[in-house]
């Protein structure tokens, strides 16, 4: 048998759309125990997919952590991925990959409408984002144009309802003065204080703060197979320009074994996505949500949403 590129001194080159903070401890228990020289060059995600795609062929990147399935699914739709070996795809559930095979999902997110437990009760709970737009709601709202994984959301009701009914929901909501937030975390901190009685949000804000105050007077509430109902993935793709596929796939191995699953369940509130590693805690387990069925490689149209975002005047 031949050596590995990494035995013989090569580096394993990942750009992170991921923050540090969140999987900075994961990755260097992966030098550790992989025995890999791992250099990480950390940044946005659509902006490091963006860098991919201009550097092409000549792209030091061997791997792509990208914090949602839209930057994963544009690499692949402009064929700067390689195919992944199906004895890694099988390990996750096919809703959470390419249907290709060009890139897999690491860990989930739920979309949310969190609420203020104070000043909602749970049978006046909106059924589908849809209804956020009632005069019941008005200027009771938190969202975050500007975020990533908003974005995605849009992304997702654009792909299940088209374009028009998207723009309207969005010119409605605004009509409805929807309060802006410049991100996730500011909605749930406003929902606290009672500013707002609803935000959407992801799944794992939450627990930073009931994590400090198990008494915050804040609640998940699931909607029923519509975009606010969407899960998203933070995932991985192999840059086609690497020569390292085989210490890309024994990474990838990596993130999917059960001490990394464990580790996005209690350390970042995120869903595992290897079947058996159990939720993180207090939430509802991945196959108990009502999701609504999208291809999420589909939502690499981002300049598209926002156009729409920006023709509808939120951004």
């Amino acid at each position: 048998m031949g050596l590995s590129a990494n035995a013989q001194g090569k580096t394993l080159v990942i750009y992170s759309g991921r923050e540090q903070k969140l999987i900075g401890p994961l990755i260097e228990k992966a030098k550790q125990d992989l025995k890999m020289d791992i250099q990480v060059r950390y940044g946005d995600t659509a902006e490091l997919a963006i860098a991919l795609l201009e550097e092409g062929k000549n792209s030091k990147a061997d791997l792509f952590f990208a914090q949602d399935a839209g930057a994963l699914g544009a690499l692949e739709k402009k064929q700067q991925t390689l195919p992944i070996s199906s004895r890694l795809l099988i390990k996750v559930n096919s809703r959470f990959r390419s249907p290709k095979g060009h890139w897999l999902g690491i860990s989930g997110r739920a979309r949310v409408i969190d609420y203020n437990t104070n000043l909602v009760k749970k049978n006046e709970l909106p059924r589908s984002v849809s209804q956020l737009t009632l005069p019941k709601w008005r200027g009771k709202v938190g969202w975050a144009p500007t975020n990533g994984s908003f974005q995605s959301f849009v992304t997702a009701m654009r792909l299940l309802q088209g374009d028009a009914k998207t723009l309207q929901w969005l010119k409605d909501m605004k009509a409805n003065g929807v309060k802006d937030y410049g991100k996730n975390s500011a909605i749930v901190e406003a929902l606290g204080r009672g500013e707002i009685h609803l935000g959407l949000v992801n799944n794992y804000y939450l627990y930073r703060f009931t994590k400090d105050n198990p008494n915050f007077p804040v609640a998940h509430h699931y909607t029923n197979r519509d975009a606010g109902a969407m899960i998203n993935v933070a995932g991985v793709a192999i840059s086609k320009s690497t020569d390292q596929k085989t210490d890309a796939e024994t990474f990838i191995n990596y993130l999917l074994n059960q001490s990394s699953q464990t580790y996005f369940a209690k350390e970042t509130n995120e869903y595992p996505l290897v079947q058996g590693i159990p939720a993180p805690s207090k939430q509802i387990p991945l196959n108990q949500l009502n999701v609504p069925r999208v291809n999420l490689t589909n939502l690499d149209d981002l300049p598209g949403t926002l156009n729409l975002l920006q023709q509808a005047g939120v951004l």
